[in-house]
């Protein structure tokens, strides 16, 4: 099984991008936070899933580990496939569908293109204790840490501070304005060290 792929990124668009690995074109399908991840870079790594069906095959490329846990999590569930975890993913970010799951906030799920009120119930009621224990064993590592805040914490280890006070700052701003742009975040987190 393929568990990344690294690679410049020859043609991106919202929904796939095509990776040239030493020669060889890999098609992914991404979702919206994936790319916004990937946007404005020329060459990076991919974390792959392949999902296999009875006419093909199609693979599916996730900018962080959490994301990846977080599709294979929601294709565990009965009615939800891959393409509507992608949908999923590209709708809401992977700490908001968790923090919507472990709350049981349907509501919130069924403003996703293409999950109705039973899909959303399934979904709670399936993962919720999964996630919610999940999420309660390693808050800074597992999903609470979405694209942006694992970005803000390297760009502050790359200015020379700590992996954990950068971690605790992130945390901080985290929790006093979860919608934060990327800038905003670091600024603000330089200023609680």
């Amino acid at each position: 099984m393929i568990a990344f792929v690294r690679g410049k990124f020859v043609n991106k668009t919202p929904a796939r991008v095509v990776v040239d690995v030493n020669g060889v074109g890999y098609d992914l399908q991404i979702s919206l936070n994936t790319y916004s991840a990937i946007a404005n870079a020329d060459e990076g790594l991919l974390h792959a899933y392949i999902h296999l069906y009875e006419n093909g095959q199609t693979m599916y490329g996730f900018a962080t580990v959490a994301e990846k846990e977080i599709f294979l999590q929601l294709i565990s569930v009965s009615g939800v496939g891959a393409a509507t975890a992608r949908m999923m993913l590209s709708g809401m970010r992977p700490d908001e569908i968790v923090k919507a799951i472990v709350q049981g906030n349907t509501k919130q799920l069924e403003s996703i293109k293409g999950i109705g009120k039973k899909s959303a119930e399934r979904l709670i009621v399936e993962l919720r204790d999964k996630l919610g224990k999940q999420a309660m064993e390693s808050p800074l590592t597992n999903f609470a840490i979405q694209t942006v805040d694992a970005d803000a914490i390297n760009a502050l280890i790359a200015l020379g501070i700590s992996k954990p006070m950068a971690e605790n700052a992130v945390k901080k701003v985290i929790l006093s304005n979860p919608d934060i742009a990327l800038e905003d975040m670091i600024k603000q987190a330089l200023k609680n060290l």
